[in-house]
């Protein structure tokens, strides 16, 4: 009885999928800290949100920004406050205009879509849970509409995030990431400084905002990195 004939295309199915493995295990560790992470946490706070529960550390954080209130914080975060919202529109239409103008046509959409999508998930899900505002004390900036998810929280890391994607490819990337860690830290921080927010209703917002620019960036550029293009 004759030996059976070697599978000779073993190792080049298993070189194959190395290469593969190689070439793509950055989606995966994206897939998981941009989307999954932060979707996990969204579900595990609006669980909460949406049972009426109280979150241990909502109060006593809030209680403790309330600790550094004075002139010159009270002028900060005021304007940090305002930026969060009146500086991102302009900026997220400046964004996806330039893009146009450069004929950067899928990137264009990726931040288009990133702006628009995050703007009607954070209105439906505002309706859906319906919380009400913190109101600890009287802020010198109120809100009055629903809370949960931070609409300036989203919209920040919105902003951010997509950012961070576009301008990876340059050499000016840990610089972007810095600055848009610090924007996003200092809108966030800005409306528990004012009350107007649970700190819950700011980290909803951050896992929203990341788990769907994250999701659109792995669908529209699911063939490669954008910024392995070949430069003009």
């Amino acid at each position: 009885m004759s030996p059976a004939p070697e599978d000779d295309g073993a190792p080049v199915e298993a070189a194959g999928l190395r290469h593969w493995m190689r070439r793509n295990a950055w989606r995966f560790v994206l897939l998981f800290v941009g989307v999954l992470a932060p979707l996990a946490v969204f579900a595990a706070l609006g669980d909460e949100v949406h049972e009426f529960e109280d979150l241990f550390f909502d109060e006593p954080v809030l209680w403790r920004m309330r600790q550094l209130a004075s002139p010159g914080w009270d002028g900060f975060f005021a304007v940090a406050s305002k930026i969060g919202y009146e500086g991102v529109i302009p900026a997220d239409i400046a964004i996806v205009l330039l893009l146009l103008l450069w004929r950067r046509w899928r990137e264009s959409l990726f931040a288009g879509v990133a702006f628009v999508g995050s703007a009607l998930l954070n209105m439906g899900s505002k309706q859906f849970f319906q919380r009400d505002r913190p109101s600890l004390w009287d802020s010198i900036a109120p809100e009055h509409t629903f809370s949960f998810p931070s609409g300036h929280a989203m919209g920040s890391m919105t902003l951010a995030a997509t950012v961070v994607l576009l301008g990876w490819h340059t050499r000016w990337r840990w610089a972007i990431v810095l600055a848009a860690a610090f924007f996003v830290a200092a809108v966030g921080l800005s409306r528990l400084y004012l009350g107007v927010h649970y700190p819950s209703d700011i980290l909803g917002g951050w896992c929203a905002g990341l788990a769907w620019v994250t999701g659109v960036y792995l669908v529209i550029f699911r063939r490669r990195h954008p910024w392995r293009r070949r430069r003009g």
